[in-house]
């Protein structure tokens, strides 16, 4: 048997080998999470008066995706407001805030991203960056009716991670300002708990493989579900149970949050509760100052959780005066 032969016979074993190992990692299941009762009890206890009805825009890939819109009293700011709700809900959890925004004179347009709420397929989207085609494609429907109006970007959570992915992103000229609240900045930063202290069950075998599949120009199997939530039973109607590689890969930061912290140019402003039970809010701080281009500030609400920030009266008013004024 010649070298040559030997070294293919070899190279055709280890791949084998490699092909099988990955397999059996996209093979394993993903596993829900023990519901966490506190933040569906913080949601369940929001203001859900005078909710507007679900309104459609078209996306460049002609889906019709969903959003409903806030409009503002008397007199009003002239501003307008793009609210990005967290991971597995809809445009139905930042309500309290969209609706104190319009108290404050901030027109507000709230979509359900893809892959949640009534907007495309559950838990996927269709490629990887197609959520920032999403909202450039939402700007530029909001600019067909109000031209010129400055235009801020919220994010909570998962939002909040993706509001700070566009803020860093080519489209980032779109917004004149980013506001995150209680952003999740992926695992490479201090605030973050493991698995977002019980929220989150990432299947990492799964993810490993699919992203060694996606370094190596090979997107396969990108649909398949890699994290699961923390959500009460019999709520699928409403809120999203898993997401898919590519929705989890598109829906926060890159990898290490930094990318889009140094990329951003437009100014920042990261507002949290001292009480935070899925983030450590107290690193805040030293988590942005790792980037020493950032154009941020970080204010800590005291007695306000993860979710009084898009939920209770006292949080969404001061919100709503920061964003309306500043």
């Amino acid at each position: 048997m010649s070298r040559f032969f030997k070294l293919v016979v070899w190279g055709l074993a280890a791949a084998g080998l490699v092909s099988l190992l990955l397999v059996g990692m996209i093979a394993r299941p993903v596993t829900k999470p023990p519901t966490l009762a506190f933040i569906s009890e913080t949601v369940r206890a929001g203001d859900r008066e005078g909710i507007p009805p679900v309104l459609t825009f078209q996306a460049r890939d002609g889906s019709r995706l969903a959003y409903r819109r806030y409009a503002p009293r008397e007199p009003t700011t002239g501003r307008v407001a793009i609210l990005v709700h967290g991971s597995s809900g809809s445009s139905l959890a930042v309500h309290p805030l969209a609706k104190s925004l319009a108290a404050h004179g901030v027109e507000s347009f709230v979509p359900d991203i893809r892959g949640h709420g009534s907007s495309g397929t559950r838990g996927d989207i269709g490629y990887i960056g197609q959520l920032e085609d999403d909202m450039a494609d939402l700007v530029g429907f909001i600019r067909t009716t109000i031209p010129s109006a400055p235009l801020t970007l919220v994010g909570h959570s998962s939002g909040g991670a993706f509001a700070l992915r566009v803020a860093g992103s080519p489209i980032q000229n779109l917004f004149t300002r980013t506001v995150l609240l209680s952003p999740y900045l992926g695992t490479k930063a201090a605030s973050s708990r493991e698995n977002a202290a019980g929220w989150a069950s990432p299947n990492m075998p799964r993810i490993i493989a699919l992203s060694l599949l996606h370094a190596a120009g090979l997107p396969c199997c990108e649909q398949l579900p890699v994290i699961a939530f923390a959500v009460p039973p019999n709520t699928t109607r409403i809120l999203t149970a898993e997401y898919s590689f590519r929705l989890l890969a598109n829906f926060g930061t890159h990898r290490d949050y930094r990318v889009d912290l140094d990329a951003a140019k437009g100014p920042l402003t990261l507002i949290a509760g001292a009480n935070d039970e899925l983030m450590q809010s107290g690193k805040y701080e030293e988590t942005v100052r790792r980037s020493p281009k950032a154009n941020i500030d970080v204010r800590i609400l005291e007695n306000t959780n993860h979710m009084d920030v898009v939920s209770t009266a006292a949080a969404v008013s001061v919100i709503s005066e920061d964003i309306a004024t500043r």
